[in-house]
């Protein structure tokens, strides 16, 4: 745990000069101050939890990249489909298989994707920075983006840029299976 908490000011450091930020513009991006970052960054200081959601957020990484145990700087991470782990989703009907490396380590992430008969992702459109491809492998879905409907099939894809307002619903009588990416932007 103490190599955990330890590296957590690293990584604030490493993703602050790679995004070439000063102390100064990440305090202002965060609302955290200059003096508490650089500690942060210096191991002088553990951040409070949110503190860490704030600069989360401003580096444009889960709160989970920092406090995850590395797994070296291996290039690759291989996802055995008995490994797949579940990724949260507050949509009903969605069930989501990680099928990518950790969120925190990649700008792409991606899962297996079904959706249920009936089920959306609500009567408001969501718009967040990044892009989206869905493959779909079976079943159907409605996708709406930037007020423009798409009905995808069976082989059908879909890419598009999340910064547009988008939602999505299973319109049939049985479940869609989607492979279903991300990509943040930073």
């Amino acid at each position: 745990m103490e190599e955990v908490i330890a590296s957590i000011g690293r990584k604030v450091h490493q993703l602050r000069k790679q995004k070439t930020l000063s102390l100064q513009q990440l305090a202002e991006r965060s609302g955290v101050s200059a003096a508490a970052i650089h500690k942060i960054e210096r191991n002088g200081m553990v951040p409070t939890i949110t503190t860490m959601m704030k600069l989360a957020a401003a580096l444009n990484r889960s709160v989970a990249y920092f406090v995850e145990e590395e797994e070296g700087d291996r290039p690759a991470v291989a996802i055995r489909a008995r490994e797949r782990k579940p990724v949260y989703t507050s949509k009903s009907g969605l069930e989501l298989k990680s099928i990518s490396g950790p969120y925190g380590r990649f700008f792409m992430a991606g899962a297996a994707a079904t959706v249920e008969p009936g089920a959306s992702s609500g009567p408001h459109p969501m718009e967040h920075p990044g892009e989206e491809l869905v493959y779909l492998l079976a079943g159907s879905m409605v996708f709406e983006v930037g007020g423009e409907e798409y009905v995808l099939r069976r082989g059908d894809t879909l890419h598009f840029r999340t910064d547009r307002p988008h939602k999505w619903r299973n319109p049939s009588a049985t479940p869609a299976r989607l492979i279903w990416m991300a990509l943040r932007s930073s």
